[in-house]
């Protein structure tokens, strides 16, 4: 849901993107939404798609540390967006290496989160099983160290709070496991 600060309105298109008239807010299958009046065209605002790979050693799990931008310094698994026309599991490959410097085997699904921390851009966030086929780790792309922590002992600083549900439920499992 959009917060109480943040109306569809104020992110939304002003000219239609397909004949350039004006755009109307109405509502249309149930929500406020932008449209072209003169061509019909509709503006959705939907999610964009994440990925993440959960890469475990034992008891310790891989994390990143962003290196810039609003998360700079928090924690994350290695992560990032889907590419127009890109797999989902392909993305994860992709953004696994480029952070860390590992290939890795992509493996079933662990978790599946909406992601609403930041309302400019609304995510559906994909947590990936893993396991290390080749490289070597080092810190790449938009972070500047990874890591492999402890479940039981990991920072406070964890960047998004779907990353926080997922760790919290790895370490349920490890207690369940025990």
């Amino acid at each position: 849901m959009l917060n109480d600060s943040t109306s569809d309105t104020e992110l939304s298109f002003l000219y239609c993107p397909k004949c350039g008239k004006s755009l109307s807010v109405i509502e249309k299958g149930g929500r406020q939404r932008s449209v072209c009046l003169a061509c019909g065209f509709v503006h959705y605002r939907n999610p964009v798609v994440g990925v993440a790979i959960v890469l475990l050693d034992g008891d310790r799990v891989l994390l990143a540390r962003r290196a810039r931008g609003p998360y700079k310094g928090d924690w994350c698994f290695p992560c990032g967006y889907v590419e127009w026309e890109e797999d989902v599991r392909e993305a994860a490959k992709r953004e696994t290496l480029e952070e860390t410097g590992l290939e890795v085997k992509v493996g079933p699904v662990y978790a599946v989160h909406s992601n609403f921390h930041d309302s400019n851009s609304y995510t559906v966030g994909i947590w990936f099983q893993g396991s290390v086929l080749g490289g070597k780790l080092q810190a790449g792309d938009d972070v500047d160290l990874v890591e492999y922590m402890a479940l039981e002992r990991l920072p406070g600083n964890i960047a998004f709070p779907t990353d926080r549900l997922v760790l919290a439920q790895l370490q349920s499992e490890l207690v369940v496991h025990r």
